[in-house]
């Protein structure tokens, strides 16, 4: 059956793997722009640049835009062992599209110029200091990494750091300011968030700088989103400058739902997590955290996904909650794949999140068929005894569960709730399947907005493709 045609998370293609996306909008079309991994992939980010854009009015269709940007076209990399990291986008005073990035093997920072948002961009340059020096290279300089930025006027906002830990030799988010030309420092970097090691008694503790610096502009405020010290979150600060006076506000997205307790409790990890990158953007009135979630049990294999941001207050947000759906219920029946599920956990993996557990094959993850690049739906693997997949959330009236499709070594049923430890609303017997097969019953879906789980009870291991409701 066909996949029904509605706003889902992830927003792109089940088999495509667009991480640290930096969403725009120009001229009535939403463009994303992110590093690229590949499923299966051996490192991060070891794809070229794509583009993918769609309309401002139908956030469920997306257009594939092409390559944009290949890592061959950057000089440095003429023996292509840099890969093409987090990069960024910013119209420069010129009207033209500027994309900064870093690559892997390297610490400064490399632009690209196009004159459309989707490319193809050409090399541009490297960020300099008025002598020559390259941004990154002059003694006392740290290394530069995620490059975000902002145009006003003549001037761009060039935001830089990665601070792992323990390392105590970088000391948080970086801004840097570049004049005209788009490469020229103007005003040396500036450290705008603390890293962990000299964040105590600030605002920022617990919650310090670790990477992917992002920033946007929201009545008359500027804000800074980044990835935390807890890494699978990704935390904002405002400041009424673009370069200083920066102060802590919150979690606008955790990839392992910690903080939510909407469904759970808020220690509860709602699904398989490691780390985050995204940003914000205003889509008709609307704002909306784009961030990734991994796949396949690895930190590889990378896509994006994206949630309404509920206001709270004049500056804040509240965090937003995982969804299939982008905060929009579905209320559309037919068939929904398995690799829609915004929560993965088991009877195991309830009371801490699992770091390193999740690329166990004990526990279930979203993978796919085929070699990268293939265009097949994506399905969730290795559901044993006790793992649950969530789809959050539904409105439809009249709605019940006729069909469940598994296949592999596994005996016992599919239990289905409307909760993740909820009353059984019925199950389907599971019986071993070589190839995909269809289940059919008959579970009715109480009326109203409802989360749909599964959960596995039985022997052996469970691969899931979707269920079909009617």
């Amino acid at each position: 059956m066909d996949t029904l045609k509605q706003i889902t998370n992830p927003y792109l293609p089940s088999w495509e793997y667009i991480p640290d996306g930096e969403p725009y909008v120009f001229d009535g079309r939403v463009y994303v722009y992110g590093s690229h991994d590949k499923f299966n992939g051996d490192v991060y980010c070891m794809g070229d640049y794509v583009c993918w854009s769609a309309d401002v009015s139908d956030l469920g269709t997306w257009r594939y835009e092409g390559v944009i940007y290949k890592k061959s076209d950057d000089p440095a990399n003429t023996d292509l062992q840099g890969n093409l990291y987090a990069p960024d986008v910013t119209v420069g005073p010129d009207g033209r599209y500027y994309l900064y990035y870093v690559l892997s093997n390297c610490g400064i920072v490399s632009v690209a110029v196009s004159d459309t948002p989707a490319g193809k961009y050409e090399f541009y340059g490297y960020v300099h200091y008025e002598d020559g020096t390259r941004l990154g290279e002059r003694e006392g300089d740290e290394p530069q990494f995620d490059p975000g930025v902002l145009t006003e006027g003549d001037k761009t906002y060039l935001y830089t750091g990665f601070c792992a830990i323990p390392d105590t030799s970088r000391h948080g988010a970086m801004c840097t300011v570049l004049g005209q030309d788009m490469l020229t420092v103007e005003k040396e970097p500036v450290f705008i968030v603390p890293a962990q090691h000299n964040s105590k008694g600030t605002a920022f503790e617990n919650h310090a700088f670790f990477e992917a610096p992002s920033i946007r502009k929201r009545n008359g405020l500027y804000y800074f989103i980044y990835s935390s010290q807890v890494c699978r979150e990704l935390c904002y600060a405002t400041s009424e400058k673009p370069d200083i006076g920066f102060t802590y506000q919150g979690v606008l997205v955790d990839n392992g739902d910690i903080g939510i307790d909407t469904y759970k409790r808020a220690d509860m990890p709602g699904c398989y997590c490691a780390n985050n990158h995204g940003s914000m953007v205003e889509i008709g009135g609307q704002w909306y955290i784009f961030y990734h979630r991994h796949t396949n049990g690895t930190n590889y294999s990378r896509q994006g996904c994206f949630e309404k941001l509920v206001p709270d207050g004049d500056v804040k947000f509240r965090q937003a909650e995982l969804t299939s759906c982008g905060s929009v219920p579905f209320t559309e029946k037919g068939f929904y794949p398995a690799y829609l599920a915004c929560n993965l956990f088991t009877d195991e993996q309830e009371l801490s999140v699992p770091w390193q557990g999740w690329m166990d094959d004990r526990f279930p993850k979203i993978t796919q068929e085929g070699r990268d690049g293939d265009e097949v739906n994506g399905y969730v693997c290795n559901m044993t005894d006790g793992a649950r997949a969530g789809f959050k959330y539904f409105k439809c009236m009249g709605a019940k569960v006729i069909s469940v499709q598994t296949k592999g070594y596994a005996n016992g049923k599919l239990e289905v709730r409307t909760a993740w430890d909820g009353q059984i609303l019925g199950s389907f017997d599971i019986g071993y399947a070589n190839i995909w097969h269809e289940t059919e019953g008959c579970v009715a879906v109480p009326d109203g907005v409802n989360s749909l789980f599964f959960t596995f009870r039985g022997d052996g291991h469970l691969q899931f493709g979707g269920f079909t409701l009617s």
